[in-house]
């Protein structure tokens, strides 16, 4: 039995996670907290930020935003004010600037919180990808197209895949919940 798929699948959910705990770094300035926001240009175009201007971070609390246009620095201040992304804008003229604010101890809390129900969301897809794995070589099994000798490796190889990936995912969450708490 290959279990490539299911390895891929379980991969997918592990970068999912990854991607997750990205968005749970709201106390460090990254220029990806700003990327995904649309900005309403005045000749009636929409496109992202990072393709109305250059972001560039000039210290771990603060964003920097010059436009191409100096005639949209309005357009790309109201649209981070429209995204509800928890951050605010100060339009300096030439360029806007980002602070990005410290967490508190309850914030910290709360995003270790997120981080362990996302862990449990992952650890639950993970078990979801095993069973069917093991209902595919018990299937295989069932209908003689493998023996007990293959049966009993798949099930063991499966396992193995499942405690990697298990144990991924662990390393990944205590990483992230070390790195939330530290001030």
């Amino acid at each position: 039995m290959d279990i490539a798929p299911y390895k891929q699948q379980m991969q997918k959910a592990i970068e999912y996670l990854e991607k997750e705990l990205k968005w749970l770094q709201m106390w460090r300035a990254s220029a990806w907290l700003v990327e995904n926001i649309e900005v309403n240009l005045s000749y009636g175009w929409s496109l992202k930020i990072p393709q109305v201007g250059h972001v560039s971070i000039m210290d771990a609390q603060t964003i920097k935003i010059e436009t191409r246009d100096k005639g949209e620095l309005k357009n790309v201040e109201k649209a981070i004010y429209d995204s509800n992304c928890g951050l605010t804008p100060k339009n300096e003229g030439s360029y806007i600037i980002i602070k990005v604010p410290p967490l508190t101890q309850d914030r910290r809390l709360e995003i270790v919180k997120q981080v362990k129900a996302l862990w449990e969301e992952i650890k639950a897809r993970i078990r979801l990808v095993r069973q069917d794995a093991m209902k595919d070589t018990k299937k295989q099994f069932d209908d003689k197209l493998i023996g007990e000798d293959a049966h009993k490796f798949n099930e063991k190889e499966i396992d193995a895949l499942v405690k990697s990936m298990n144990d991924n995912i662990d390393s990944i969450v205590k990483i992230k919940s070390e790195d939330v708490m530290k001030v």
